[in-house]
């Protein structure tokens, strides 16, 4: 068995999921707009130059989770993932991770962002298996806090192994590994598979990609 591994945002997606989630609170009117755009693009400035404080950022992306109730939360999810997500999905990711399926391969989203926004965009695609950053409930509600290591950078690295050893697996276990990605943030990870693939990739990864004569493809 092969295992396909896909980052999410700015990958299987034509945009970024936690970037639109603030975006929908905003215009729902649960978050101020400039005081929060204000933060977040300074967040996003440090990610591109691959120096982001996962735990400051984490704080910031959480927060608003432990503002509301689950419930609201999710009612607000439904009508994200139609507003937000589903004008993202291009035919082209649907038919990837579509052709890995019925290669019969083990699909894997893996992705930084928080496992509340990307659970729901994980099933639309119909992908069981999800790594993402776990926010903290207690009683079922969100705390703000994290629970674990957030997998981003090398954390996805060791995400991926807890969840393979958990299954009695390594990397090694799998005929060929894939790892599909647009961020530079992402090489820990890549390095590793057999088949690392750079989609739609940000100048860094670019680079590295075309140096290394790694596949780099469009899905937009």
């Amino acid at each position: 068995m092969q295992l396909a591994l896909f980052d999410l945002d700015n990958t299987l997606l034509a945009g970024d999921s936690d970037f639109q989630w603030g975006q929908y609170l905003i215009q729902h009117g649960l978050l101020d707009k400039e005081e929060h755009t204000a933060i977040n693009l300074g967040f996003y400035e440090d990610y591109k130059a691959g120096r982001l404080d996962i735990h400051a950022f984490l704080d910031f992306q959480l927060k608003p989770l432990s503002e509301h109730k689950r419930s609201e939360l999710d009612a607000l999810h439904a009508n994200y993932m139609a507003e937000k997500i589903r004008p993202m999905i291009t035919p082209q990711a649907r038919a990837l991770v579509e052709k890995h399926r019925q290669n019969g391969d083990l699909l894997m989203i893996i992705t930084a962002t928080n496992s509340f926004v990307t659970g729901p965009i994980a099933q639309e695609f119909g992908i069981d298996n999800l790594i993402g950053t776990t926010p903290e409930e207690i009683n079922g509600e969100f705390t703000g806090k994290v629970v674990g290591t957030p997998s981003f950078q090398a954390g996805k690295i060791t995400r991926l192994n807890e969840w393979l050893a958990a299954r009695g697996q390594t990397l090694k276990s799998f005929e060929t590994t894939w790892f599909y990605s647009d961020s530079h943030n992402d090489l820990p990870l890549m390095k590793l598979v057999d088949k690392p693939v750079a989609v739609d990739p940000d100048p860094t990864l670019l680079a590295y990609a075309q140096e290394a004569g790694w596949p780099v493809i469009s899905l937009r």
